[in-house]
């Protein structure tokens, strides 16, 4: 199933070019109380959300999606990770652009090593961060350069600690797509990708049966109509079961946490007025703005 959250809060399921407003199927979730548990509601009980939106009776007058506002459908996870370097031809791309990497201390810590989230582990990015199409990109630093970086956003279903990579993919509810914007500069990572409107998922949640292999994904963005960035996920230097085995290795999962699995050659810079499309096979595709915030 292919859920959306559109015009604020109502719950969509998306059907080719049409959303279905099932919004009466979240009373299958239970009430929380505090204290509310970690993770997100929806992605902890999907297998009910799921049963209640086949039963839920659909609209005579479906919405085209093209005419919805469409918002993350991903609302309350626990953290979002995200895998550095995790397609070499993006560490050569860096090498080779010094507005990527101001001082070359980033890239100095690649030098020879073959899977940079093995060695240095995954990071994290503010959930307060976490934005739709709808909302877009909010420049917070005009001053300084903002990179798109587009990913496979993998969502977690079933929590778990020190998850073999065996077993990994059974914690997998399903994915997204993901921007990851970044500010160049010389603080922590997780400062300059963690301001508000700087991780955008969407434009639905995919649950895992729709797609048969994530490492098989082609996944393409344009700034104005300009292809920057396309790759197939296939290209990922650690695989999808190993970075759940890294994270879970020091953090438990969650129901809704993020694993944003890196991205591929292309990075560029973004500017307010600028329009980026993203497309990936099987998780659909999506427009929104770049604009200074407010």
């Amino acid at each position: 199933m292919k859920f959306c959250r559109f015009d604020y809060d109502c719950l969509g399921l998306i059907e080719g070019d049409v959303v279905h407003d099932i919004t009466p199927a979240l009373d299958a979730l239970p009430p929380l109380r505090w204290p509310v548990p970690l993770g997100d509601p929806l992605i902890a009980h999907l297998p009910a959300l799921m049963e209640a939106a086949r039963r839920v009776p659909r609209s005579a007058s479906p919405r085209l999606l093209s005419q919805v506002k469409l918002h993350s459908p991903i609302t309350n996870p626990s953290k979002v990770m995200a895998a550095p370097a995790n397609y070499r031809l993006h560490v050569q791309q860096d090498t080779k652009d010094p507005g990527v990497d101001p001082g070359g201390t980033h890239m100095k810590a690649l030098e020879g090593v073959e899977r940079p989230a093995e060695k240095y582990g995954l990071f994290l990015k503010a959930t307060s961060a976490i934005a739709g199409a709808a909302e877009g990109v909010q420049i917070v630093l005009p001053e300084r350069r903002t990179d798109h970086e587009l990913e496979l956003a993998v969502v977690i279903g079933r929590a778990g600690h020190a998850i073999r990579r065996e077993e990994a993919m059974q914690h997998v509810a399903g994915y997204c797509i993901g921007l990851d914007m970044t500010v160049r500069g010389t603080e922590d990572r997780s400062f300059r990708k963690s301001p508000d409107t700087y991780t955008v998922l969407g434009p639905c949640f995919v649950t895992a049966d729709e797609i048969p292999d994530p490492h098989a994904l082609s996944m393409s963005l344009w700034v104005n109509g300009e292809r920057r960035q396309h790759s197939s996920t296939g290209a990922m230097t650690i695989d999808i079961p190993d970075l759940i085995a890294i994270a879970s290795s020091v953090y438990t999962l969650h129901p809704g946490d993020v694993i944003l699995t890196g991205t591929p050659e292309g990075v560029g810079p973004v500017l307010p007025g600028d329009v980026v499309r993203v497309a990936c096979d099987g998780l659909g595709e999506m427009t929104l703005r770049v604009s200074h915030h407010p």
